[in-house]
């Protein structure tokens, strides 16, 4: 019998393209949760536990290195970003008790930008050479070493500042979700890519409606 955790095992057939029962609630879980985000709801954090544990099997078995490697990081920050919006410290919360949208600071911007930068070449020269340096459990070549390590960095970054519930993220997010998409579409994973486009559309709701949020308790 084949695992669920196996993209062989096909829960059906669309136009053609077989759909793994892994992918299917990946993308489904993956959708609430940001869509959540989006709205400001903190129960996007344990969907979002769910959704990433979920990509972690399916990046593994299409050689997105990089992106696998994300996932250990979501779940915990997921974990982290679920107790920062419900415990807000002092002069931070909002009306609902839980930690109010803001912007970052410029200088905090210019050095999240180099961090970026500097840390897409190294993670991805590193995935770009797996398979060399761990031959026994990566037997295939990373697949878009230094595309998928930007999409890997940045979405870090987008993380950390969305528990902090900074508006920005919303920017990062849109920057990741569009060559994630073009990744996962040249790899195959066609939902998967149709899912991270609809992703862009809900990260520029999501940056509208945290703007929005912003100037509410500015005023």
């Amino acid at each position: 019998m084949q695992s669920f955790f196996d993209i062989t095992n096909i829960f059906f057939e669309a136009l053609g393209y077989p759909m793994s029962y892994l992918e299917f609630v990946g993308v489904i879980t993956g959708g609430v949760a940001v869509w959540l985000s989006a709205k400001g709801n903190v129960w996007s954090w344990p969907m979002g536990i769910i959704n990433v544990t979920l990509i972690f099997f399916l990046v593994f078995q299409v050689q997105l290195y990089p992106d696998m490697f994300l996932q250990i990081f979501f779940f915990v920050t997921n974990i982290i970003g679920w107790w920062r919006w419900t415990h807000p410290q002092a002069g931070e919360e909002d009306r609902k008790k839980e930690l109010r949208v803001s912007w970052m600071p410029v200088k905090s911007l210019i050095v999240f930008s180099g961090l970026t930068v500097l840390s897409t070449f190294a993670f991805g020269t590193f995935a770009k050479n797996l398979h060399e340096l761990f031959p026994k459990v990566f037997s295939l070549p990373s697949a878009y070493p230094y595309w998928d390590s930007f999409v890997a960095v940045i979405s870090i970054v987008a993380t950390y500042l969305m528990i902090q519930k900074k508006v920005e993220c919303w920017v990062a997010w849109i920057l990741a979700d569009v060559i994630a998409t073009y990744l996962y579409f040249t790899k195959g994973i066609l939902f998967l890519s149709v899912e991270y486009f609809a992703f862009c559309l809900i990260a520029a709701f999501g940056f509208w409606k945290w703007r929005e949020d912003s100037k509410l308790i500015a005023a």
